[in-house]
């Protein structure tokens, strides 16, 4: 999908791009765009849920103006890896590890869904920073919607293999490796598996995942 965000003053809106199940156990993966003032950066928000439960969020500062021209955000999940990625470069990488107990969305069909809110409790500062209703109406702009996945019905069988389940897919080359080390040593602020303020435990796919 390609986004054009909300330009000027977009303090505490959420700009929402994302895929979610339908059951009160859901499984959802996330990109958030969090506003801000003018002159100050939008941080781009992403997170996983897996049967209800998300806290895995990681935070960047993108590195050009999202809201002067439209940029593609795509999601690549298969049953190894889910890849975030802007103008095709990896931003993030969350892997099947299901094999040492890490919950990953396997089992439920997903919808895409976009959505413009107000988040101006949490989204920009911490919440110290609210909407400017003066400056309404708040626009996003979308074109280039391209999807492709299994339709899914109660009376559907499990995907079988595609394109997106071949080896090239199930991993990153060595192009896209640089490409996500650059943007977390770069533009990342936040990462859940480090923060102490949550949890003194590193989630055990911290190591786990490029």
């Amino acid at each position: 999908m390609k986004i054009k965000l909300i330009a000027g003053n977009s303090a505490g809106t959420v700009t929402a791009y994302y895929m979610s199940s339908d059951s009160s156990s859901h499984d959802e993966i996330d990109f958030e765009f969090l506003g801000n003032i003018p002159g100050k950066p939008y941080h781009l928000q992403t997170n996983v849920f897996v049967s209800g439960v998300g806290n895995r969020e990681q935070r960047i500062k993108l590195w050009f103006d999202p809201s002067a021209d439209f940029h593609n955000y795509s999601i690549l999940w298969n049953h190894k890896q889910i890849l975030f990625s802007v103008d095709s470069i990896p931003i993030r990488v969350f892997k099947n590890n299901e094999a040492v107990a890490v919950p990953y969305p396997t089992k439920q069909p997903m919808n895409i869904i976009s959505s413009l809110w107000d988040g101006d409790n949490w989204a920009t500062d911490g919440g110290k920073v609210k909407i400017d209703w003066s400056k309404a109406p708040f626009i996003v702009s979308f074109q280039a919607f391209e999807v492709d996945g299994c339709a899914a019905s109660n009376s559907s069988a499990p995907c079988s293999e595609q394109w997106w389940d071949e080896s090239e897919f199930q991993g990153l080359s060595q192009d896209q490796l640089n490409k996500l080390q650059w943007v977390r040593k770069n533009y990342m602020f936040y990462d859940y598996c480090k923060d102490e303020s949550r949890s003194s435990r590193v989630p055990s796919e911290y190591a786990l995942n490029p």
